[in-house]
């Protein structure tokens, strides 16, 4: 069995936030949804449960971070285009996500990102391995 990751991540509103995913494009699986949480699928082995700021804290002792405020992390997805990553940060900015940061295009590299509607960084980006081969292989014959 494949290793799974779930993140979780606490939410004001639980509702608000699963229509802002599903702007994304991102599902839900029902089976583990309720009032108090839903797990959103973001890959095969890939998970972010979404869970309401008071179901969250009967997890862990610590106070919640407001992740408006502080962070505590950065979630980075890849995606299979530039014009990918382009679409997912429009979506998000259009179902009113904050965009913290410009885009970055390193030639072999690019990314771009949005802080979603609680807070949280997301970083989409996408690798173009040919670009990260000629990168590399540049780097060698320099040193």
């Amino acid at each position: 069995m494949a290793t799974q990751i779930f993140v979780n991540l606490p939410v004001k509103d639980l509702n608000r936030s699963v229509a802002f995913f599903t702007e994304l494009g991102f599902t839900f699986n029902p089976q583990f949804t309720d009032e108090n949480a839903t797990c959103m699928i973001i890959g095969d082995n890939i998970f972010a449960m979404l869970l309401v700021e008071k179901f969250f804290q009967t997890f862990t002792k610590k106070a919640i971070s407001d992740a408006t405020q502080t962070t505590e992390v950065i979630l980075a997805l890849t995606l299979e285009s530039r014009e990918a990553v382009d679409e997912m940060v429009r979506k998000a900015e259009a179902a009113g996500a904050e965009l913290p940061v410009e885009k970055k295009d390193h030639g072999w590299m690019y990314y771009h990102g949005f802080q979603d509607l609680d807070g949280h960084i997301w970083e989409v980006m996408y690798s173009d391995p040919e670009a990260l081969n000629e990168f590399q292989h540049q780097n060698q014959s320099a040193a």
